[in-house]
């Protein structure tokens, strides 16, 4: 193993060591009672098989086969859940063939940040997650189940449904993908038409022509954003079958993997003899992997948040300078966009996932000894699925990347780093994700121009008054507690037009800035947040701020007369709350924790100290 991360992994297990033994003595204990729908009574039991038909009935009568739980997030809305429409039926199928039988337990809700980017229901996305994860546990809380297999996809939804499945650790549990969509518009193509609408070249004809040849078809979006972040990730940390979170929906191969992992998913439950619980999977070891994985392709800063989250389900303190220390010796094997011109598909073609792993393992930066869904060693995720004469067989992947424009080995990689910087200073800790971001654009210093929403941004653009000069646009009261941390990528364009003209710009903020993240440098997460009296909430316009991603630094200039100031609550009042089921949130808002402790209402099962961010109430500063 590198050194380095050899000594994050055992720091991060050391650091755990209280609140992991606890998560597994709990979910140890829960496997070792046996499958609970055994001690359901009798009414209990017969509620739970009424509905099903003939063998079915009679097997979970009897109590011989294991059924497995199916929690879904389809919708017909979301391109990338609509193929989830078939799956169900074909589960079943497949799970009856392999010897068992499987449920629909619960569904699970599903929005696209796509959709509500800079809308009022984009202050429900990051929330969202822990409604899944709560969502997954009722559907599994019925107490009927042997195993589960979760499909999902998009950006709050594999988090929210690996939380959930984490909170019955016991259970044997395989991830379910859907697939991206096939290349459309290339997406550099789409984010020059978006850049000519900001500056108001196009039309919103043009602009919605370009969005459409872009988001097509039923899949994935193919950019490499949070929710293909997460079909990588899941497929590292041995959640998926290998090789098969990028293949595309509506094909042969895509429906044959379906069934195998219904079969996997039979064959690992404790009735089927290879018993694999995902609380076991979810290991030290596993959550380094899927950090390093997500450092080498350029993934989605969304993940600071949601791995430290994921970990600490599991009893695991990571933090974001376990990240920061990881980025620092894995390099960056990947460019898909927003980190270059490829899409997810170019990706795959390229050697994608199996490469990308066989790379890292060769250059010791994955742990090979872990467990996974597919059975003991990572390095059977350097395979590649194939139909062959009507059978699913694994075959070796490549051993050399078949475009090295796009996915290169760790010993020639695009970058020495991951790209992804934890920025500490007088401002607060935040991360920025510098893999898209030229050299000479990593270390601004300009005067503050501050904001309490992004509007106000997009306003002062629109009218000119942010032309001609340097900047660090600051738009503050967007942490958790305020709002719920909505992203801000519709500045992306705004920001990206005034760098082409000359001008240094960056971006802090408490809010979100999604795995678009792109070539302007942007403070993100910036914790403590404003609303809860952060230092952010003492900037004024003036003041000279420096984001440095080359040092780790996001300073002032005068942090002794920002610290004299009295903070600014410009936090929304209860009526700005109101409407699009925000205020149906309160709760979430005045309980929810910092960014750099995953931004989640959970209590965790680490032993790491509570945070000492301040609380609030309906996010005003206290």
């Amino acid at each position: 193993m590198h050194p380095v991360v050899d000594e994050v992994t055992a720091r991060i297990t050391e650091r755990s060591s209280a609140g992991r033994a606890d998560y597994l003595a709990r979910i140890r204990a829960a496997a070792g009672r046996g499958p609970a729908r055994g001690r359901l009574g009798c009414a209990n039991l017969a509620h739970g098989f009424a509905a099903a038909e003939g063998p079915e009935k009679e097997g979970l009568r009897r109590g011989g086969k294991p059924n497995l739980a199916i929690v879904t997030s389809y919708n017909d809305m979301l391109s990338a859940h609509q193929p989830y429409v078939d799956y169900p039926p074909i589960l079943k199928e497949a799970v009856i063939r392999a010897g068992g039988i499987a449920q629909v337990a619960g569904g699970v809700p599903a929005m696209c940040d796509g959709i509500t980017q800079g809308r009022d229901g984009m202050q429900l996305s990051l929330f969202s997650r822990d409604v899944i994860a709560m969502s997954t546990a009722i559907a599994l809380s019925h107490d009927m189940f042997d195993g589960a297999m979760m499909l999902g996809v998009c950006d709050k939804i594999v988090p929210g449904l690996l939380i959930g499945a984490l909170s019955f650790g016991h259970l044997p549990t395989v991830f379910v993908p859907a697939g991206p969509m096939a290349s459309g518009l290339p997406n550099g193509e789409k984010a020059k038409v978006r850049q000519l609408h900001a500056e108001g070249k196009v039309g919103r004809e043009e602009l919605l022509e370009a969005e459409a040849a872009s988001y097509h078809s039923a899949g994935t979006c193919t950019f490499y954003g949070t929710a293909n972040s997460n079909q990588l990730l899941m497929e590292v940390l041995g959640l998926h079958l290998p090789g098969s979170s990028f293949v595309n929906p509506g094909t042969p191969l895509r429906e044959e993997l379906t069934r195998a992992a219904a079969a996997r998913a039979v064959s690992i439950s404790t009735p089927g003899g290879e018993t694999t619980p995902i609380g076991e999977i979810v290991d030290e070891k596993a959550i380094v992997n899927a950090c390093v994985a997500l450092l080498a392709s350029g993934g989605s800063t969304n993940h600071t948040m949601h791995l430290v989250a994921i970990a600490r389900a599991a009893g695991i303190a990571l933090t974001w300078d376990d990240l920061a220390d990881l980025s620092r010796v894995v390099p960056l094997v990947a460019r898909i966009y927003p980190n270059g011109s490829a899409d997810v598909n170019h990706f795959h073609a390229a050697g994608g996932i199996g490469f990308l792993v066989r790379t890292l393992l060769d250059a010791g930066l994955l742990h090979e000894n872990v467990r996974t869904v597919a059975g003991a060693g990572l390095r059977r995720y350097t395979a590649e699925p194939r139909v062959r004469d009507g059978e699913l067989v694994w075959e070796d992947g490549p051993s050399d990347s078949l475009d090295t424009d796009v996915l290169r080995p760790a010993t020639d990689p695009f970058a020495a780093d991951g790209g992804l910087k934890v920025l500490h200073g007088p401002l607060g800790t935040g991360v920025i994700k510098v893999s898209a971001v030229k050299p000479e654009h990593r270390v601004v210093t300009a005067p503050a121009v501050v904001f309490d929403d992004q509007a106000d941004f997009l306003t002062a653009f629109q009218d000119g008054r942010l032309a001609g000069r340097d900047l660090v646009a600051v738009i503050r009261h967007q942490g958790p507690a305020a709002n719920g941390m909505p992203e801000l990528h519709k500045l992306t364009p705004a920001l990206g037009v005034l760098q082409d003209r000359g001008q240094r710009v960056a971006l802090v903020t408490d809010g979100r800035m999604s795995g678009a993240s792109g070539k302007v440098p942007a403070a993100i997460h910036v914790t403590p947040e404003a609303s809860l009296g952060g230092p952010l909430s003492r900037l004024r316009d003036g003041d000279l701020v420096t984001v440095d991603a080359e040092r780790g630094v996001l300073d002032v200039a005068d942090p002794e007369a920002l610290h004299r100031r009295e903070p600014v609550d410009a936090a929304a009042t209860s009526a700005d709350w109101t409407g699009t089921g925000r205020e149906l949130f309160a709760a979430f808002r005045a309980t929810v924790g910092p960014a750099d402790r995953g931004a989640s209402v959970f209590p965790s099962y680490d032993a790491a100290p509570l945070s000492t961010q301040p609380t609030a109430e309906a996010g005003h500063v206290r």
